[in-house]
């Protein structure tokens, strides 16, 4: 029985408004429709695309385990605790050999942990929402819809959803007073915040971004360098730009004030007012070009949105510049940019376009943008490694740490990177570890 997972558009109104979500089809091309639910109420939820497909992946695995294994256990517990150990261990033998038809390979202790929360959340779900009856023996259990119904049964009967899975250096006082969900990680210290290596900066913007043969593909890709490396954007907030949002900064013409605005409850730009009364992005969006914002959409065009925290009741975040000269070259290069584009017909309000023939004027994706930062490392010598710094997130981590080392205060930090906490900083608070080693050097 092969399960396949799909993107499908589903409609559950007259409106005939879709929604895009991954789903699971079982042998007959049918969509197992608790599951359909689910994702549906986590999309509502406003759960990322990323943690959508992990439930979806999870369930999948559950699913495929139980078809290949019917009639292999006696009782559900024994299913579950083989099912939570091949996670762990995978299913390929020492002969390479894979009897089962798996060929699963060993996951992580944090992915698999990953797994058997989502699973036990799906199965409460199910549980909850849904009549539940026991199917034992599961053979009976004919169709990927009723296995999942026995998960979600066996959950509602049992303390705890793979609670078995127990850490081995857990003193057997508190295993009888708590059930562990998976085997214990790893623990680490703060991680080190991998920055862009400032030795090649200058190198990577003249040269490496600087090398395209398309003079607007350089300016663009440039623009969303700066506000990376000099603002501390991630390159999803940068994508979600508008021409609207940027303005001539006050106090220094020769600068710019940036604002980027969340993707669906950011203020619309000149005032606008919808027919509704409504003046958010989602629904300037909507009425103007017939768009969802770009955090809601699925595939090559979605763009996240991670930032919890904004800097004004319009909804947006306001780009600080660090050192300033870093906003006066942008602005400089904005206005060679804007020429550009304006002679462009375009369906939508976003700055950073596709100047490829073929997508000539649509919004500019992220992966082309990764495409592109990855072959101008190229020109310069360079191989994309997140290890050694080279890539986009890189230079937000070099935006923290430059405030850092110009001692700049915490709470500054945290009101320039748009953090949540001061917890959020200790990334970039924390010495790297070339500073440890410097500073042992210095002590020795």
């Amino acid at each position: 029985m092969q399960i396949v997972k799909v993107i499908a558009k589903v409609v559950d109104d007259n409106s005939g408004i879709f929604t895009e979500i991954p789903v699971l089809l079982d042998q007959y091309k049918e969509p197992i429709k608790p599951l359909v639910e689910y994702a549906l109420k986590l999309k509502r939820d406003g759960m990322s695309p990323s943690t959508t497909n992990n439930y979806i992946k999870a369930t999948q695995l559950l699913l495929e385990y139980m078809v290949a294994n019917v009639g292999a256990f006696s009782s559900p517990q024994a299913l579950f605790e083989s099912f939570s150990s091949r996670l762990y261990t995978g299913t390929i033998g020492d002969d390479g050999l894979d009897p089962s038809g798996l060929y699963w390979l060993p996951c992580s202790k944090q992915v698999a942990r990953l797994h058997i929360n989502a699973l036990s959340k799906i199965t409460d779900w199910l549980a909850e929402k849904h009549s539940v009856i026991s199917m034992n023996p599961l053979i009976e259990a004919d169709s990927l819809t009723q296995r999942l119904n026995y998960a979600a049964w066996f959950r509602k009967n049992q303390h705890n959803f793979l609670g078995h899975i127990k850490d081995k250096y857990i003193s057997s006082t508190i295993r009888y007073a708590r059930s562990i969900q998976g085997k214990r990680p790893l623990g680490k210290q703060s991680q080190d915040a991998i920055e862009f290596p400032e030795r090649y900066f200058e190198s990577f913007y003249f040269s490496g971004l600087g090398g395209a043969s398309d003079r607007r593909v350089v300016l663009r890709d440039q623009l969303i360098l700066l506000l990376m490396h000099g603002g501390g954007l991630r390159e999803s907030e940068a994508l979600h730009l508008w021409i609207e949002d940027v303005l001539i900064d006050p106090s220094n013409f020769n600068n710019v004030k940036i604002r980027i605005y969340h993707p669906e409850d950011g203020k619309a730009p000149n005032n606008w007012r919808g027919h509704s009364g409504k003046t958010t992005r989602a629904a300037y969006l909507k009425e103007k070009y017939a768009l969802s914002p770009r955090n809601d959409l699925m595939g090559k065009k979605y763009v996240g949105w991670k930032s919890r925290v904004t800097d004004s009741k319009e909804q947006y975040l306001e780009v600080h510049w660090f050192p300033t000269i870093f906003g006066e070259v942008f602005s400089k290069l904005w206005q060679d940019y804007t020429r550009f584009l304006m002679i462009l017909e375009r369906n939508h309000p976003y700055a950073f376009v596709s100047f490829h023939y073929k997508y000539l004027g649509n919004a500019y994706t992220l992966n082309a943008f990764h495409h592109n930062y990855h072959q101008a490392l190229k020109r310069i010598g360079l191989k994309p490694c997140k290890a050694d710094g080279l890539s986009p997130h890189s230079h937000r981590h070099s935006y923290g740490r430059r405030l850092r080392r110009a001692g700049v205060d915490e709470i500054v930090i945290k009101k320039c990177l748009h953090h949540a906490s001061l917890d959020s900083q200790i990334v970039y608070t924390t010495p790297s570890i070339k500073e440890v080693t410097a500073s042992l050097n210095a002590a020795t």
